[in-house]
């Protein structure tokens, strides 16, 4: 394995913002959990897992094969992850007042339609693969990655937002609170959208 701590968890900790930047998932697993309690919420966070396991495996076989044809593409990867980051940073400052919009395709009852729906709202969604193609090369030389490399990458991947989704579940009434307050939703918005930025500028200097 030639991926360090300190990649893996410059990664986690990327991954950790991202999950703490309110959405569509994270509004559905709070509606779940206040409408059934854990045991309603955690097949949607397994549902998720597939996705989050699936595409950053695909992105990082892409972009190894582009990168064997076309010499250079990990330099341009790299400011692309730094972009988006920073982009990322900048739109959650702008509408940190923005109310999150529900998507009822996740909060309909049912272990089964929890976990399909989870599914549904990952692999429905092909962009992701593009957004793990422009970030992974920000933090990892995928030229030289090896198997048990992508094996770390593939579980941070998945474990980082699992734990993240099932740790929101199981505190749901103290969320709830937190999520009643416009202010509360603006203050959040505005954190992780300055450590997204964060982020950029690390990888710059990484």
């Amino acid at each position: 394995m030639t991926l360090t701590l300190s990649d893996l968890a410059l990664y986690a900790g990327a991954l950790l913002i991202l999950f703490l930047t309110p959405g569509p998932v994270w509004l559905a697993m709070l509606a779940r959990s206040m409408s059934g309690g854990f045991h309603a919420a955690w097949p949607l966070a397994l549902g998720v897992v597939v996705g989050d396991m699936l595409w950053p495996f695909l992105a990082i076989l892409g972009v190894t094969w582009i990168v064997s044809v076309f010499s250079g593409f990990m330099i341009a990867l790299q400011v692309l992850a730094v972009l988006m980051f920073v982009g990322m940073g900048a739109l959650l400052i702008r509408n940190a007042d923005r109310s999150i919009a529900a998507d009822s395709r996740l909060t309909r009852p049912g272990k089964w339609a929890g976990f399909m729906a989870g599914l549904a709202a990952i692999l429905g969604n092909p962009k992701a693969i593009l957004f793990y193609m422009g970030v992974l090369p920000g933090f990892f030389d995928l030229q030289s990655i090896t198997p048990p490399d992508i094996a770390a990458i593939v579980f941070l991947s998945f474990a980082v937002p699992l734990v993240g989704n099932l740790s929101l579940a199981l505190f749901v009434d103290r969320i709830r609170r937190v999520m009643s307050s416009p202010a509360a939703i603006r203050r959040t918005n505005v954190i992780s959208g300055w450590l997204l930025i964060g982020v950029g500028v690390l990888i710059v200097f990484t």
